[in-house]
């Protein structure tokens, strides 16, 4: 969102439509800002819904938030496809994009199509989102063409951070700059409907966003483009440990988590869980059946002992 942008509140649940993507474009033009945000689960999923956010990215960062992964280079079409599932049954209005995993679309334009298929005919994502470099614009437009949406990324791209010098801002250099701005008019001009900026200097980024008639969702990369996306644990303070420039926390319930679990087993261990509000009862008489039940039991099999025969 621009400097100058109005200011705009999410309407109420009551009023909200499924977000489209001529909604998308009717946002840019009218300055209204893109709120976006990631999820990996179908808690996550609700939390987005009831906040009112616009999109919905199904992330390949889960390999890291998620499943404890080092980087999101290891993280499956397999494992997007569950987490997509999950997210899909907790969704109503946001648009759903699904991230296409590093070995899925590169090879061939075949393979990238077909990625895509799969990604939206399982998770019920409307659109997929790849990264671009190298022969990635060529895959975009592939997948547009088989008629789905493609939102691109540009900047730093964490599926080929070794090859960008690891994770750090790009676009510092005229020429780096030049190279996204070219990269950011490739993804538009073979349909993509729009593009992440990421870990991109500010300046850098309202040069070339002026230049694009599609939305611009940045992470790190300033208040000009049409809308913002952080990580769902990010901004929650569910992560720990180190977190990048551009990240800011709303909340820290990493901490909560770990007091209200740590309560949970002190009353366990001193038997103050659960309290008589936690458990159920039953009707007297039907005790006292039970019980008659077996002690009859108890006796039966103590009859059976005593006669048994001996080998």
């Amino acid at each position: 969102m621009s400097s100058g942008a109005r200011s705009h509140t999410a309407p109420p649940p009551s009023e909200r439509r499924p977000v489209s993507l001529p909604r998308l474009a009717e946002m840019k033009e009218n300055g209204e800002p893109i709120v976006m945000v990631t999820a990996y689960d179908y808690p996550s999923a609700q939390v987005a819904e009831a906040a009112g956010v616009d999109v919905v990215l199904v992330g390949d960062s889960a390999a890291m938030v998620v499943l404890g992964l080092p980087g999101t280079e290891q993280v499956s079409m397999e494992e997007m496809v569950v987490l997509g599932k999950a997210v899909r049954r907790g969704l109503r209005t946001p648009l759903m994009v699904g991230d296409l995993p590093m070995g899925s679309y590169e090879a061939s334009n075949e393979l990238a199509v077909q990625s895509a298929q799969r990604l939206v005919k399982e998770t019920g994502c409307q659109t997929v989102k790849l990264e671009a470099g190298g022969i990635a614009v060529e895959r975009a437009r592939a997948i547009v063409r088989s008629g789905i949406p493609v939102m691109g990324h540009i900047g730093l791209t964490p599926q080929t951070a070794t090859a960008l010098g690891g994770y750090k801002a790009q676009g510092k250099t005229a020429a780096s700059a030049i190279k996204l701005c070219e990269e950011a008019l490739a993804l538009q001009s073979v349909g993509c409907f729009a593009i992440v900026f990421e870990a991109v200097p500010a300046a850098i980024t309202e040069t070339i966003v002026e230049k694009l008639h599609i939305p611009s969702i940045g992470i790190g990369a300033g208040p000009a483009t049409s809308g913002q996306v952080l990580v769902f644990h990010d901004l929650l303070g569910i992560t720990t440990g180190h977190m990048a420039k551009f990240v800011k926390r709303y909340a820290d319930l990493h901490e909560t988590m770990v007091e209200a679990v740590g309560r949970y087993g002190e009353e366990v261990r001193s038997g103050h869980f659960p309290e008589p509000d936690h458990v159920y009862s039953v009707e007297p008489a039907e005790l006292d059946e039970f019980r008659r039940y077996l002690d009859q039991e108890s006796l039966a099999s103590a009859k059976a002992w005593e006669w048994e025969p001996l080998p």
